[in-house]
């Protein structure tokens, strides 16, 4: 897939899903826009991305904060001219638990992190599009958005939201030239979900996670992304895109 002469942005991009994705967008040929709160690790993937040759600018983003979101898209346009691939991908996890022993200030932070961050996003990445004349947004969801699993309410609950939220505003907008999906993963083994995957296999709830029975790779994520940003879906709209090994 090809993305020369565009620009990608993407929120949540200092390891993982989000870092690998930023390589993607790299290898494909867009100049890559990349913010999170971890600014350290944020340059070691601003690193990655240049080595690879691509042009690459990187902010500080609280997606919860939408002026924070909003200075982000800003420098983008002040760097590279616009916004035409998107990918939301800042997101948190709680611990799994039984709702009863669930902290209600933890369920109130991953809705605001997973959910109310992407849409923060939308609000601020929309407009610049629409004065574009298009472009596309992958959200990042995930399995337990479509097929929830024990122990995970709160999480589970916020990414439904993503679910719901990708398909409505997809709807809005597709005739104006934007293509918004989601990417639905199960597990993937990353600095960040390798602790809960490790608690997630102590209590017992994951077992043969899937029909390939291993955990996915950041990279299997970036090639589905890459996928819904490139002119190759075309004819994608509003889907919440399972990359889950069969779970």
């Amino acid at each position: 897939m090809h993305l020369e002469g565009k620009t990608a942005f993407l929120t949540g991009s200092a390891t993982g899903i989000g870092r690998a994705a930023a390589c993607a967008f790299a290898k494909a040929g867009a100049n890559v826009a990349i913010g999170d709160l971890n600014m350290d690790e944020l340059s070691l993937t601003r690193d990655m991305v240049e080595k690879l040759g691509a042009k690459a600018v990187m902010f500080r983003c609280d997606v919860t904060d939408t002026a924070s979101v909003e200075k982000g898209v800003k420098t983008t346009i002040d760097r590279f001219g616009g916004l035409d691939c998107v990918l939301n991908n800042a997101g948190m996890f709680g611990e799994f638990a039984n709702i009863l022993k669930t902290q209600e200030d933890q369920a109130r932070r991953l809705m605001e992190v997973n959910y109310w961050g992407v849409f923060n996003c939308l609000r601020a990445e929309i407009p610049v599009m629409l004065d574009k004349g298009g472009g596309t947004i992958v959200n990042m969801a995930s399995s337990l958005g479509l097929n929830p699993g024990p122990h995970s309410a709160s999480y589970s609950a916020a990414k439904h939201a993503v679910v719901g939220l990708t398909g409505s505003v997809a709807k809005e907008y597709a005739a104006k030239g934007i293509r918004i999906n989601s990417v639905c993963p199960a597990f993937i083994e990353t600095p960040l979900t390798r602790p809960l995957i490790e608690q997630a296999k102590d209590r017992g709830s994951v077992k043969g996670p899937n029909a390939l029975g291993r955990f996915g790779q950041a990279d299997e994520i970036a090639e589905a992304v890459l996928w819904l940003s490139s002119p190759a879906s075309s004819f994608v709209i509003g889907v919440n895109l399972p990359v889950d090994g069969g779970r």
